[in-house]
């Protein structure tokens, strides 16, 4: 119950404030020439800004543009509560207050632009984390002699000796009648033909072995 109560005390305080001050920027208003339904609107217009201001610096923090307008707002609320007190004249307010109620709808509205327009406090971006720097470069370690796997030793290779060539025959011995009658044929060749008799030819014509009949072709050479 006593927090209900002090609840609601605050509340009728601050409607009972709004209210003066809300009376006092209308004298105001009204006595610098704004009459009818624009001398209401000034009270809306200032505390509609202090508000503002206020929620500004409550929502993004401590920032010029919020403290600025703020300013602003209160002054002109609080000039006005002390104009009203008598210490000017009213009835014929001087040059300046007519000045500056004539000017506060184009400062209100600037205000109220900025305030609500303007970008709030950016966060700034987390710094990007820093690249780990690489492990140093280590040999590893080696191996046990019982883990490491030994790569099998080449066997040795055999040298295999080449087959021996079998031993050429020895040229058999041809007899000098054969070569005679070779030499012969091989003249009666030549002249029919022009040329000299080749081993087949020769061969063939005395019906012997080949092996003899390049002994014998040797023999005529």
């Amino acid at each position: 119950m006593a927090a209900r109560l002090r609840i609601d005390a605050v509340l009728v305080q601050a409607v009972i404030a709004g209210a003066l001050s809300f009376a006092h920027l209308h004298d105001l208003a009204a006595a610098a020439g704004q009459d009818g339904w624009k001398a209401w609107a000034y009270p809306v217009s200032v505390d509609l800004l202090l508000v503002a201001a206020w929620r500004r610096l409550r929502s993004d923090g401590p920032s010029r543009l919020a403290w600025c307008w703020f300013v602003i707002a209160l002054f002109a609320s609080l000039g006005a509560n002390i104009a009203t007190a008598g210490f000017l004249d009213l009835a014929n307010p001087p040059a300046l207050l007519r000045l500056g109620i004539a000017g506060w709808p184009a400062l209100a509205f600037l205000g109220g632009t900025l305030l609500a327009h303007s970008g709030g406090r950016q966060q700034p971006h987390p710094p990007a984390p820093a690249a780990p720097d690489p492990a140093p470069h280590t040999d590893p370690a080696p191996e046990p002699e019982h883990l490491a796997v030994r790569e099998p030793e080449p066997e040795p290779e055999s040298v295999e000796q080449a087959p021996a060539l079998p031993a050429a025959d020895p040229a058999p011995a041809v007899p000098a009648v054969l070569i005679e009658h070779a030499r012969k044929v091989a003249d009666d060749h030549q002249a029919r033909t022009g040329t000299r008799i080749d081993t087949d030819t020769l061969r063939a014509r005395l019906g012997v072995p080949q092996q003899l009949a390049d002994a014998i072709a040797a023999q005529l050479t």
